[in-house]
């Protein structure tokens, strides 16, 4: 029973450590507490990954805002993640949610609801372009990043692509809203279907005539009304950025996709 006492005084106590063991304790010896060190490491210095780590959870949380690149000291942590395991691993947890949402529903079968998607690290993933160019170390380039689009060879991301063929099996139809110009309508729909999003309800493209130095909120926004006033219904939203996912209109739930590559307003 005391063994237990201990162990659990030592879970609670998990902000700090406990020195020591149970069976001097037993015995009579006395155990001392010491708080967490502020620092990592042996010698307490910062350790790179760590902080990098910090950054990408406040990035993904949306506590680190309208952050133009990546810390550089953070190449090789963030690409090391999206090319690695957890990247998938996350991606693979955000849309399994969206599975398990999407079975607890009673869908309607007059055609009229639907599941927005995000394009750009969501359902294609721009990573050879992005492994180029420093995994967002280096600030944004739109004429180079076109040129990227243009060649129409953006990959899917396997696990969205699986959410995506789960939808279209029960019923659910897709509409993809993009912040891609109206321009790069044919390359785009073009490198969807190569990507195996053969079958989709709507494209919508970013017209510049009439939100030209709009946010992507707004943006977004308003494309989503739109839907809703022509007699959709909006039963999920899903993109990698948080402006894919704020604002108006944004759906019956919303599911957020890692991106430590770059930030949106």
């Amino acid at each position: 029973m005391m063994k237990d006492h201990i162990l659990l005084f030592c879970f609670v106590t998990f902000l700090a450590t406990c020195h020591g063991d149970v069976a001097n304790h037993e015995h009579g010896s006395d155990f001392n507490i010491f708080p967490l060190r502020m620092k990592t490491g042996s010698g307490g210095q910062y350790i790179p990954e760590v902080s990098c780590a910090s950054w990408r959870l406040g990035v993904e949380a949306h506590n680190v805002i309208n952050w133009k690149t990546v810390p550089l000291e953070c190449e090789e942590y963030v690409g090391n993640y999206v090319l690695g395991d957890q990247y998938r691993a996350d991606s693979k947890t955000v849309n399994r949610e969206g599975f398990f949402y999407l079975k607890t529903l009673n869908l309607n079968r007059d055609g009229k609801d639907v599941w927005v998607f995000d394009i750009d690290e969501t359902a294609l993933s721009n990573l050879p372009y992005y492994a180029k160019h420093g995994f967002g170390i280096e600030p944004a380039n739109v004429t180079s990043f076109n040129e990227w689009v243009s060649l129409g060879e953006a990959p899917a991301l396997p696990e969205t692509l699986k959410l995506y063929n789960k939808l279209l099996a029960r019923g659910v139809k897709i509409v993809f809203l993009t912040g891609r110009l109206l321009r790069q309508r044919d390359i785009t729909e073009k490198n969807l279907k190569l990507a195996g999003y053969h079958t989709f309800e709507k494209l919508i493209l970013k017209d510049k005539s009439i939100y030209q130095g709009k946010t992507a909120v707004t943006y977004k926004s308003a494309e989503r009304k739109k839907l809703e006033e022509e007699g959709y219904r909006i039963i999920g939203n899903i993109g990698d950025q948080w402006s894919d996912i704020l604002g108006t209109n944004t759906g019956a739930r919303t599911f957020k996709l890692p991106d430590p590559l770059y930030y949106l307003a």
